[in-house]
């Protein structure tokens, strides 16, 4: 009987070390091979930074910039790469991840370091333009409508105002002073928007307009406060005092249509989109004359 346990037992205690052994195995395998995944995806990124530093379009920017800084940071992501790839060669699979991606950020920041007013540049000319085509054809239209409808000396002096805000902008941009020539040109852009909206607005055709229902005026009348909102954004700009506060003929007016804004807010969140429309109407109103108070003739 006591052999016989004793067998048993034995028995037990190998099928338990066997089984021990089989998992150490195959843990062992599945380490190795995560180990050997990690290891193709760091080769694939020695080769891919290596690209970035030497043959990449920031390596071209970097060559041709002739920022002193720029290169520098360029060399020093090639010392960088040599040790994540000796690293790499050594084993050391985390060290040689951390030494790519600073190797990457060095090259990135030369990048950026290499004529960034050139490119800034560029992109203020490129959106300055595509602006300034937009409002050069709002004055066209704006220009044509005051014609048709013989329109008085409001849309007059708005036409002359555009095309003044438009000379200023052009003038600025050519000199370089893109963030000065911006605001300008925006304040031309919206100035003709909107008087031709207002223009528009006593056409019978517009004011035949079929809107699906009264939530779809009230958003109409949105966007059109918005705009008249956008313009005064724009005047004062450069028209606050030295404390930041608008111009006191404007106030009163922005105020009150501020107020009655949101009014019209709080009436169609009731669900009276009707009562929202008028108070909308009337906020646009007193935007209107806070515009003229600062100078820019618009119909309304």
């Amino acid at each position: 009987m006591k052999t016989s346990a004793f067998i048993l037992l034995l028995r037990a205690w190998v099928t338990s070390a066997l089984r021990r052994a089989l998992a150490a195995v195959l843990l062992g395998s599945f380490a190795c091979a995560v180990a050997a995944q990690d290891r193709e995806q760091l080769e694939r990124r020695v080769q891919s930074i290596a690209t970035l530093i030497e043959a990449s379009s920031a390596a071209r920017q970097i060559e041709t910039s002739g920022v002193a800084a720029a290169r520098e940071r360029r060399d020093n992501a090639r010392l960088i790469h040599r040790e994540a790839a000796a690293a790499l060669r050594g084993d050391d699979l985390p060290q040689a991840a951390k030494l790519l991606d600073q190797a990457a950020r060095e090259m990135m920041d030369g990048a950026r370091l290499a004529k960034p007013e050139q490119i800034t540049g560029e992109k203020n000319k490129r959106d300055f333009e595509a602006r300034l085509d937009s409002a050069r054809a709002l004055l066209a239209a704006q220009q044509r409508i005051t014609q048709e409808k013989s329109a008085g000396r409001e849309a007059q002096e708005a036409a002359r105002s555009i095309e003044r805000q438009i000379g200023e902008a052009q003038a600025a941009a050519a000199q370089g002073r893109y963030e000065a020539a911006r605001p300008v040109l925006d304040r031309a852009y919206l100035t003709a928007r909107v008087s031709i909206e207002a223009m528009r607005r006593g056409d019978t055709l517009v004011r035949s307009l079929n809107f699906a229902s009264a939530r779809e005026e009230y958003d109409y009348e949105i966007d059109r406060n918005e705009t008249h909102r956008m313009l005064i954004d724009v005047l004062l700009a450069d028209r606050k005092d030295a404390a930041g506060a608008m111009p006191a003929a404007m106030q009163p007016f922005t105020e009150k249509a501020n107020a009655l804004r949101g009014a019209a807010e709080a009436q169609a969140r009731k669900g009276d989109h009707a009562a929202g429309i008028k108070l909308l109407e009337d906020s646009t109103r007193e935007l209107v004359r806070a515009i003229r108070s600062g100078g820019i003739y618009i119909p309304g």
